[in-house]
C-alpha cells in the first residue's frame, strides 16, 4: 500500500476517498494561510485529478501522506513540475502541506526527506527545488533542515501583482550535496 514509509509516516498514491479529507484541508484557512487562498470541492478535486495524471504521465507527483499511528490523512508530499516560466524552470520541485493539526510535529521535514531520497536514488534526479512565500517561515526552515540552500527570491508569476504572497524564496539541493 504505500509506495516509501518512514518512521512515523506512510506516502501512497491517492484513493477515492482522500477526496473528502483533501477538499477539508484545501478549504481550511489556517491550513492555507500562506497560499493565496483556500480551494473549493470542485478546485480540490481537479488537484487530485492532476496530480494522478502527472504520476500517469512522469512517473511521479505528489503523494497522500497517512499517519501511520492513526491511519490518518494528514496530506500530501511529493514532486511536480512548476507551471510557469521563471529563471529556474524547467525544474522539478519538492513540495508539500499538511493540516494545521499537525504542524509542528516534523512530519513535513520527515515526509521530504523521504521523497528526497527517493527522488535522487529511484528517480534519478539531479537536482530538486522548493519554493515557498516569504511569510511561511515554517516551510523555508523545513527547506534548510533538508539540506537545500537557498538560492534566491522571485516574483510568482501565477500570484497577483502586489498581492502579500507574490514574493518568494527558492531553495535547491543537488545529488551530490545531498544529506
Amino acid at each position: 500500500m504505500y509506495h516509501i514509509k518512514t518512521r512515523r509516516l506512510g506516502l501512497r498514491p491517492w484513493k477515492e476517498e482522500d477526496r473528502d479529507s483533501f477538499a477539508r484541508l484545501n478549504g481550511d484557512s489556517e491550513s492555507m494561510k500562506y497560499f493565496p487562498g483556500t480551494m473549493n470541492r470542485e478546485a480540490s478535486d481537479d488537484l487530485v485529478d492532476r496530480i494522478n495524471n502527472h504520476f500517469d504521465t512522469h512517473g511521479y507527483g505528489y503523494y497522500a501522506v497517512d499517519e501511520l499511528e492513526t491511519g490518518s490523512f494528514i496530506g500530501f508530499v511529493g514532486f511536480g513540475r512548476p507551471r510557469f516560466e521563471a529563471f529556474f524552470t524547467p525544474c522539478i520541485e519538492i513540495g508539500w502541506r499538511n493540516y494545521k493539526d499537525f504542524w509542528g510535529k516534523g512530519y513535513a521535514t520527515e515526509s521530504a526527506l523521504a521523497c528526497l531520497d527517493h527522488g535522487f536514488d529511484h528517480l534519478g534526479l539531479e537536482e530538486i527545488y522548493a519554493m515557498t512565500s516569504l511569510y511561511n517561515k515554517p516551510s523555508e526552515r523545513v527547506m534548510q533542515k533538508i539540506g537545500m540552500s537557498r538560492v534566491g527570491e522571485f516574483d510568482h508569476p501565477l500570484i497577483l501583482k502586489g498581492h502579500r504572497l507574490e514574493r518568494h524564496v527558492l531553495y535547491r539541493i543537488k545529488k551530490s550535496t545531498q544529506l
